[in-house]
């Protein structure tokens, strides 16, 4: 008899977590390669599951895949890894227990590590070795994107009839990272090939079933469920679940009357929480009629109007001008609020503050954008960068925006620590900059980075950087696409020191719908020339710029003029080119800018009725 058809007339116990156990031994390094250096300790944890009464068992290879064995350096024994765990988990099932082999999800929120494709094929390359093992079925757990558990459901499809089970994982109960109630998601991992749908990790048992009570009884499918011992804790530095048997198994009865047949548990869980469990399940026949509880639907209100248009949509048809201040490195801020006045009165349309910039502390641009915004009337757009907040951090700080009205933004990676004040200051990036886009455009839609709705939508705007100076600059157009593809609205590039580097952005970006504002940052001497030159990142300045700049040398005044003359000498390419102009204000020389604002309008003048691209 086969694990489907075993499932049309019982619920089956199956085992529990696998890492737990090894990290109570000790085994803390790649728990696949234990499969081959340990193989004693593995078959032994299978035996003490089968001795606890699991019916079904899984392979040892929730990480056998060439993606993550790279982290160990062991990509090249995907093959002995997957071989041996198949080995160890059918020696141990000599009482005709199921045996299925485990393969984990790869993709978390982060997405840009690794491609879709890339996925697939290190997917397939394990799953042809389980295949050939000849186990009962695939179990697919821990998918946090959907759509990376669909696509591999259906190239397993095109190689194997073999039953697959199919597993997301949840951040908050019944709904998916993408929004996706587990309802919908589970019909429709159904309708493209899985054989049992369920879920597993993350949530324990109350949340689990939580979960299930709004979940239908599939068509032709099986439900399963491995829930966590309990929520996580930690202890002394170290994870812990807090979860007595009894109570876990009293869970798997519940999850058995919201008609899961496949109970088994994941992290936190042991033989003594399966052993419990079995007991009660042993003699429970499965549930074959169901009434889904309704879900409650909350409704998302739509976000606010905005004040102003989004510069996105003013930038398509007429000149816009961006100002760069950053915010102060230290606690006196009147001349920055004086210099921010002074250029929004001058014309600017908006005063933009970078978020640490060169990974230096500086006043909070929410703070200070803030600031402007309630008392001055000034309207502002915060770098956010993935360095400083984890997830948790970066959607409390989107909340926070929008929550004060503002409503621009520029999304960016972040300069790493190790270039600041504070080189051994941990950087985070949780998610790059393209996945930041994408998720503040989740905001938009009312949906949490983790999936759970929040009541109300967002309103954003979102910028993206876009760094020209680079060698082959149709690898960075390319990653423009990429960035309009997760959500952009409009880019922002570094500052540029060349006419002919201005025309051939032009040129290699006109075919974008998506507007570019171009960055242009007067010199105010040689000295930050050659700093901006030698040492920042995604900034360089031409050949003929740095000699004008050091023929200045010693005089500040005339360092300061001839740094803005040649700003004037790019602008008169970049506004014919350009609607979108950037201006970074250097070191809180506001002056500076108000003189290039002034020659914008004075080239605006003098060109009128001439299109440029937006």
């Amino acid at each position: 008899m086969g694990l489907l058809e075993a499932l049309k007339s019982k619920v089956l116990t199956a085992d529990g977590a696998m890492g737990t156990l090894l990290y109570s031994y000790g085994l803390d390094n790649c728990h696949e390669e234990m499969n081959i250096i340990r193989p004693d300790v593995i078959e032994k944890i299978h035996g003490e599951y089968i001795a606890a009464g699991a019916d079904v068992i899984q392979t040892n290879t929730y990480g056998a895949n060439a993606i993550k064995l790279a982290r160990y350096g062991l990509e090249s024994k995907v093959v002995e890894i997957n071989e041996a765990a198949i080995a160890l988990a059918k020696k141990a099932a000599n009482g005709g227990q199921f045996v299925i082999g485990s393969i984990g999800g790869i993709r978390g929120v982060r997405k840009s590590d690794t491609t879709l494709e890339e996925i697939l094929t290190a997917i397939r390359e394990q799953a042809t070795v389980l295949i050939d093992g000849q186990i009962d079925g695939l179990l697919l757990e821990t998918y946090y994107d959907f759509k990376e558990l669909s696509e591999t459901i259906k190239m397993l499809r095109s190689i194997t009839n073999m039953p697959i089970i199919a597993q997301v994982s949840m951040h908050d109960p019944g709904v998916l990272q993408n929004g996706l109630k587990l309802n919908v998601a589970l019909q429709q991992l159904e309708k493209i090939g899985a054989d049992i749908v369920g879920v597993n990790c993350r949530l324990g048992p109350h949340h689990t079933i939580q979960a299930f009570e709004g979940v239908e009884l599939p068509e032709r499918a099986f439900l399963s469920a491995y829930p966590n011992a309990s929520l996580l804790a930690i202890e002394e530095g170290k994870v812990i679940y807090e979860s007595e048997a009894d109570y876990f198994a009293r869970a798997a009865v519940q999850l058995r009357n919201q008609g899961v047949r496949l109970i088994g548990g994941c992290c936190g869980t042991t033989p003594k929480h399966i052993e419990a469990a079995k007991k009660l399940l042993v003699n429970l026949n499965p549930i074959i009629t169901k009434e889904a509880k309704p879900i409650q639907e909350i409704v998302i209100q739509e976000a606010e109007p905005r004040n102003a248009e989004p510069l996105h949509e003013k930038v398509k048809r007429e000149r816009s001008i961006i100002v760069e201040l950053d915010t102060p490195r230290h606690l006196e801020i009147n001349t920055f609020v004086e210099g921010a006045k002074a250029l929004y009165n001058e014309g600017a349309d908006i005063i933009m503050m970078a978020d640490n910039s060169l990974a230096s502390p500086r006043v909070s641009n929410i703070a200070m954008g803030s600031i402007l915004k309630l008392q001055h009337n000034i309207r502002v757009m915060p770098h956010i960068t993935c360095r400083d907040r984890n997830l948790i951090g970066l959607q409390s700080h989107l909340m926070g925006l929008n929550a004060v009205g503002l409503h621009d933004v520029l999304a960016v990676t972040g300069d790493p620590t190790k270039v600041g004040d504070f080189p051994g200051a941990t950087s985070v990036y949780d998610v790059s900059s393209m996945e930041l886009i994408s998720l503040i455009k989740q905001l938009n839609e009312g949906i949490s980075f983790s999936g759970k709705v929040l009541r109300k939508k967002a309103n954003f705007s979102v910028a993206a950087a876009f760094n020209p100076n680079v060698r082959v600059l149709d690898r960075a157009v390319s990653r423009l696409e990429k960035k309009i593809e997760h959500g952009a609205d409009y880019f922002i590039s570094q500052p540029v020191y060349s006419k002919e580097k201005i025309e051939e952005i032009y040129e290699a970006t006109k075919h974008l719908d998506t507007p570019i504002y171009i960055g242009i940052m007067p010199l105010t001497s040689f000295r930050s020339a050659e700093f901006l030159h030698h040492e920042v990142p995604g900034i360089k300045l031409s050949d003929e710029v740095l000699e004008r700049m050091e023929a200045c040398e010693g005089d500040k005044v005339l360092e300061a003029k001839e740094g803005v003359a040649i700003a004037r000498e790019l602008l008169d390419t970049a506004v014919s080119r350009f609607n979108g102009i950037y201006l970074i204000t250097p070191f809180l020389r506001y002056d500076l800018t108000i003189q290039l604002m002034q020659y914008i309008k004075q080239l605006d003048e003098q060109n009128k009725g001439v299109k440029v691209n937006a």
